[in-house]
C-alpha cells in the first residue's frame, strides 16, 4: 500500500488534516508532481487513476465509482471532515500530530525548522521565541498555534 495519498475533490479539508498529521497527501485539485494546472476543470476520473498510479498514490474518495475501479482505494460515506477522519481512523490511519510538522497543510511540501536567527514574516512569531517551520515549496510559515491545538483536539475526540 502506497504511503502517499490522493484526495479527490470531494475531499479537500482532509488533506490538510492528513497532511498535519505528516502524510504525502495529494489533493485533486493541486497540480501533480512536475506539472502546473492548466485548467479550472476539475479532473476527471481517469485523471486521478493516471495521477495515482504516476506517483504510486493511494486514491481517497467518496466517490464509489472511482474507488471501484482504483481497487486499493479508501471510499469515504462522511461528508464532514471529523467523520471522514473518524472513518480514516477506523481503517487504521495513525492521525496524531507529530511532534514537528513535516508537510505543509496549504501545499503539500515539505517543511523545514527556520533557525532561530533568520527572520520570519510579519504573520509568524520570532523564530527566536517560538518554533517556527517553513515550507521549502510555498515559502508559507508554520508554528504551533491555535490552529495546531484545534487540529489536536479534533484528532483526540476520534
Amino acid at each position: 500500500m502506497p504511503d502517499s495519498l490522493l484526495l479527490d475533490t470531494m475531499c479537500g479539508k482532509l488533506a490538510t488534516y492528513l497532511r498535519m498529521c505528516g502524510y504525502d497527501a495529494a489533493y485533486a485539485l493541486d497540480a501533480g508532481e512536475g506539472e502546473s494546472l492548466e485548467s479550472d476543470r476539475a479532473p476527471s476520473d481517469d485523471d486521478l487513476l493516471a495521477r495515482a498510479e504516476t506517483e504510486d498514490r493511494r486514491i481517497v474518495t467518496r466517490d464509489r465509482q472511482l474507488a471501484d475501479r482504483a481497487g486499493d482505494a479508501v471510499l469515504l460515506k462522511s461528508r464532514d471532515v471529523t467523520g471522514q477522519l473518524r472513518e480514516l481512523a477506523d481503517a487504521g490511519f495513525d492521525l496524531a500530530l507529530p511532534d514537528e510538522p513535516s508537510r505543509c497543510g496549504n501545499c503539500n511540501g515539505r517543511v523545514e525548522a527556520v533557525d532561530p536567527t533568520e527572520p520570519t514574516p510579519e504573520y509568524a512569531p520570532d523564530s527566536a521565541e517560538t518554533d517556527v517551520w517553513c515550507c521549502v515549496d510555498c515559502g508559507q510559515h508554520f508554528w504551533k498555534g491555535s490552529h495546531w491545538d484545534d487540529v489536536a483536539e479534533t484528532l483526540v475526540g476520534l
